[in-house]
């Protein structure tokens, strides 16, 4: 098996498009209800890549297995060093360690970048335990959990949540975070 990640392209998004909205229709991973369309999905792309983030795209044997993608924690600018991770795999491609190298990529990123923390939001699904374990054999702590947030499948779900601290001891920023947009509190 020859797994390989590189940066997505805009011709990526319809591949990314595809697995999203099958996880919309028949999945927990996202609690989105309605797959958004290929322009949706292209705009947040573009949203992901101006702030300079990573999209990345994972293939098994040249064929797409999955991607993933940082996005800003939270909008306030108090939130700049702060990304949320995001990541989905084929069906086919689980347990093949697509998830992991998707995960440590963004976690290199985000050190990279000099940002701060990194965020799971792991919502309940059949994959939920194995993306917690990964999570955790990766440095990511649990930090609590959103209880039954989430209704979908005529069930309630609830959402793990996991982070990393890329500085343990504290210090301060090593460069400027994210550019984020200011607001009401």
């Amino acid at each position: 098996m020859s797994l390989g990640l590189r940066d997505a392209l805009p011709a990526d998004m319809a591949a990314v498009a595809d697995l999203y909205g099958r996880e919309c229709l028949t999945g927990t991973a996202t609690f989105e209800l309605v797959p958004p369309s290929p322009a949706e999905i292209g705009a947040r792309f573009d949203a992901v890549r101006a702030q300079g983030l990573p999209w990345l795209i994972a293939e098994v044997d040249d064929a797409f297995a999955g991607y993933a993608y940082l996005s800003p924690f939270r909008p306030r600018p108090a939130y700049r060093y702060g990304v949320e991770g995001s990541i989905y795999v084929e069906a086919a491609a689980r347990g093949r360690g697509v998830g992991k190298a998707l995960l440590v990529a963004l976690v290199e990123a985000a050190r990279h970048r000099g940002l701060r923390h990194v965020i799971g939001a792991i919502s309940d699904s059949a994959t939920s335990a194995a993306s917690i374990a990964l999570h955790g054999r990766l440095g990511f702590v649990h930090v609590g959990v959103y209880r039954q947030v989430g209704w979908k499948f005529d069930r309630w779900l609830n959402v793990t949540l996991m982070q990393l601290d890329l500085d343990p001891a504290g210090g301060p920023p090593t460069g400027p975070g994210l550019s984020l947009g200011g607001g009401p509190a």
